[in-house]
């Protein structure tokens, strides 16, 4: 159930509401954006009778939502304001693309790597620290000395930093340089990752895992933002299949399909999605024509020495070519990049 309190309600008025709740047992949780105007009843006991809460003084309508995601849904928010990490907004206009290799890597010179990114129109800088790869025999990350690489990066370019989290015992030192906290699609469904994550209060990235419908994926969106966050942003990776052509297939549908469902931004990760560098750029092109509300590419200075997934990375150049044919599609569907 979710209470929508009255714009002018009084302080009185809504401090005897939220009493009422705690007395009912109610778990209650309050939207951000607008502030004070959304409450959220999730798990409630005792609460279940929309008429007794509308006749509150401070509230203004109930909902009770169709679906076992209340505060992803996109009732929760019809107007989807967008999910905002410092400067960069995920939901607006302008559509941002998230680059980097995948993991940072002693042989990359990343500072060098981030400021061309910057130059050719990237919004934020991607690159793993802390790696879950399927093969405990292949390279796992530089852990704490890639963050302090992408720290240097973030100094030297201003752009944002996004990167991964897949154990909480590293959540804290991830936090304190990720600008927005990556959660992988294996991890998509680690209950106990999602809820630490959702305390931390950063943005998060939310990766769909690889065999989740999409009920699924928002009930783990769900799960960060019922513990306190809801700057969360969606990420169509691909998911598994029979197919064997791409590494997975990249479920373009779940773009309008999502933002019809929920009013957190979705973004698309082209290189995950096909898994091999010819096919990322047609990709990104068509998530957004699609109306994505972001992507995600890797680039990698030398892709045949990468460390991890070199077959789907772009080369700086090419990254740079695909920058100027993304502000052709995004302004031919009313976006910018």
């Amino acid at each position: 159930m979710i209470l929508y309190l009255h714009s002018n309600v009084s302080r009185a008025d809504r401090e005897d509401l939220l009493g009422l709740l705690a007395r009912r047992g109610a778990r209650v949780v309050e939207a951000t954006d607008p502030p004070g105007r959304v409450l959220a009843l999730v798990g409630e006991e005792g609460a279940s009778d929309p008429a007794e809460w509308e006749r509150h003084p401070a509230v203004e309508r109930v909902l009770l939502p169709a679906t076992p995601y209340h505060l992803v849904h996109r009732d929760f928010h019809p107007e989807r304001p967008g999910v905002r990490a410092g400067e960069l907004l995920f939901g607006g206009e302008k559509v941002p693309v998230i680059a980097g290799p995948c993991s940072v890597e002693v042989e990359i010179d990343l500072v060098a790597l981030a400021r061309f990114l910057r130059d050719a129109g990237a919004s934020a800088l991607r690159g793993g620290a802390y790696k879950m790869r399927t093969s405990p025999y292949t390279f796992q990350g530089l852990g704490e000395e890639g963050l302090a690489r992408l720290a240097e990066a973030r100094q030297a370019t201003g752009l944002p930093v996004v990167t991964e989290v897949a154990d909480p015992r590293d959540l804290d030192r991830v936090c304190r340089i990720a600008d927005v906290v990556q959660v992988g699609a294996r991890s998509a469904q680690n209950i106990s990752l999602l809820k630490e994550v959702g305390r931390a209060g950063k943005p998060v990235l939310l990766k769909r895992g690889m065999m989740s419908t999409l009920g699924e994926y928002l009930l783990a969106a769900e799960h960060v933002v019922a513990a306190g966050n809801d700057r969360v942003i969606l990420c169509e990776r691909g998911i598994r299949t029979f197919e064997g052509a791409t590494r997975n297939t990249l479920d373009l549908s779940a773009v309008p399909v999502l933002q019809r469902e929920s009013w957190l931004p979705v973004i698309v990760d082209p290189s995950h999605g096909t898994g091999h560098r010819r096919w990322v750029a047609p990709m990104a092109l068509a998530a957004v024509a699609a109306g994505a509300d972001g992507l995600m590419i890797e680039v990698h200075p030398d892709p045949d020495a990468a460390l991890s997934d070199g077959d789907q990375s772009l080369l700086p150049e090419t990254f740079h070519e695909l920058m100027d044919r993304l502000r052709r599609v995004a302004s031919a569907v009313g976006r910018e990049m």
